[in-house]
Parts: C-alpha cells; sequence; structure tokens
C-alpha cells in the first residue's frame, strides 16, 4: 500500500500535468513573440512550433492557441512575418 508522502507526490505531479497542458492564448503568444527578430530567441521564447514546414530557406512554424493559432515566417535565421488567425472550422 502506498504511503501518504508517495500518494500526496503522486497528487501533485498529476496537477501539474493538467496545468501544464493548457495553451496560451493567441495573444498572449503574439505578446511574448513581439520584437523577436531571429529563429533562435523565437524558439528560445515559445519553444518548438507545433507544425512545421520548409521550402528552400524559407520556414512556417504554427503554434496552437486555445483560441486560434498564430503562424511566423522565417527566412533564414530572420523572424520575417506573424500571422494570427482562428482554427479552421470544417463546415
Amino acid at each position: 500500500m502506498p504511503s501518504k508522502k508517495t500518494s500526496a507526490l503522486a497528487c501533485g505531479l498529476a496537477v501539474l500535468g493538467l496545468m501544464a497542458c493548457g495553451r496560451a492564448s493567441k495573444e498572449e503568444i503574439v505578446s511574448k513573440a513581439r520584437d523577436i527578430g531571429k529563429r533562435a530567441e523565437l524558439e528560445r521564447v515559445l519553444g518548438r512550433p507545433d507544425e512545421l514546414t520548409k521550402l528552400g530557406p524559407v520556414e512556417t512554424w504554427r503554434y496552437k492557441a486555445s483560441n486560434g493559432e498564430v503562424i511566423f515566417l522565417i527566412v533564414g535565421d530572420d523572424v520575417t512575418l506573424q500571422a494570427a488567425g482562428s482554427p479552421d472550422n470544417p463546415k
């Protein structure tokens, strides 16, 4: 039978895990990335993107948000464009 300390630790870790699962909003992501100009800095601030596509030197980094998504266009090492939108809703 698990001890009370083990049960409390497991319960605490479960709560922390659930809290970490919540996604930031589009506004929070854009705010964190404001004035970032380099890909390494963007990755340091936001982490790896949820989706990454590449065509030659151009990469599209897509971050899913609680209320849509934020997309960054990266050319070489430079972050050149950001856009926020709603998730696609099938009709």
